[in-house]
């Protein structure tokens, strides 16, 4: 067998990487595993009561905390994931907590690299909308004379 090159952890510009430690914190795989449960239909937020009355008040400033209502346990190579979620009315609710695990699972094992051993799914609430305006609906103003 012919001797060969062989690079490890090949980075653009055709350096090589050293070793060391990568530490991935709880904080990082719970905001990835709240981005992909936030993508999946039927899940209208993440959290309890208390945790998305703050969220509605960071939304309305410009924030947004997109770990809210995920917690992480991150182990060396593991994780484990819970989710409280409030789901849409009409969504059958086990097919939305399977397709959060999934993409939960998904997103984690890509992007973050760590096996994903569980995805515990606790749904808190149903969004129900609220019924639409009859489309000739209009909304009539009042104007008040000023007392003088």
């Amino acid at each position: 067998m012919p001797d060969q090159d062989i690079q490890i952890n090949p980075v653009p510009g055709g350096a090589v990487l050293g070793t060391g430690r990568t530490i991935i914190s709880e904080a990082a795989v719970a905001k990835v595993a709240g981005i992909a449960a936030r993508a999946v239909p039927g899940v209208y937020s993440l959290g309890s009561g208390p945790s998305r009355a703050l969220g509605a008040i960071r939304d309305a400033v410009g924030s947004s905390d997109h770990s809210a209502g995920v917690r992480a346990e991150v182990g060396e190579t593991q994780v484990a994931v819970d989710i409280n979620l409030v789901a849409v009315y009409g969504h059958p609710l086990h097919a939305v907590a399977n397709q959060v695990r999934a993409s939960v699972y998904r997103a984690v094992e890509e992007l973050v690299g760590l096996q994903v051993i569980e995805v515990n799914i606790e749904i808190t609430d149903v969004y129900v909308a609220p019924p639409p305006k009859p489309a000739g609906a209009r909304t009539v103003t009042v104007e008040r004379e000023a007392l003088q």
